[in-house]
């Protein structure tokens, strides 16, 4: 499943709920599969900046596809790193460089987070992007 497809399985996902509070909860629910990380890899490389609370998002290169693993500390964070991992993890660079942010919006969530939680989307973004960008110019990340 490509990345356009993982969005429009969430999108489908989302258009279940007509209540928008139903669906922020849906990002809960998502957050309570998420995964954690080693104490040893939540460091100050891997902390992302601009998060409204603490995540870290660790990047590596295998075999010419970026592997992403997160932790953030709120519900929130929890969830919207499950969803977002979902889509990013496991493709190649290009695909992660040449994705537009805005094919988010498709899901029908973004505009239902607060000003303080899409700043936090975006710095997500932004890491994801570095850790892309690192692993197509052949340095391996982390």
């Amino acid at each position: 499943m490509n990345m356009e497809e993982t969005i429009a399985r969430y999108k489908e996902d989302f258009d279940l709920f007509e209540n928008p509070n139903d669906k922020i909860e849906y990002i809960f629910d998502l957050g309570k599969k998420h995964t954690t990380l080693p104490d040893e890899q939540k460091n100050d490389t891997t902390f992302v900046e601009g998060c409204a609370s603490a995540a870290w998002l660790v990047g590596e290169c295998k075999d010419g596809k970026l592997v992403l693993r997160g932790e953030g500390t709120s519900e929130m964070a929890k969830g919207m790193l499950t969803l977002l991992l979902d889509i990013f993890s496991d493709r190649t660079p290009d695909e992660i460089l040449h994705f537009d942010p805005a094919k988010l919006h498709e899901m029908g969530i973004v505009e239902l987070l607060s000003p303080v939680r899409q700043q936090s989307l975006e710095a997500f973004l932004n890491k994801v992007y570095a850790y892309a960008q690192k692993c197509k110019e052949g340095k391996n990340n982390e």
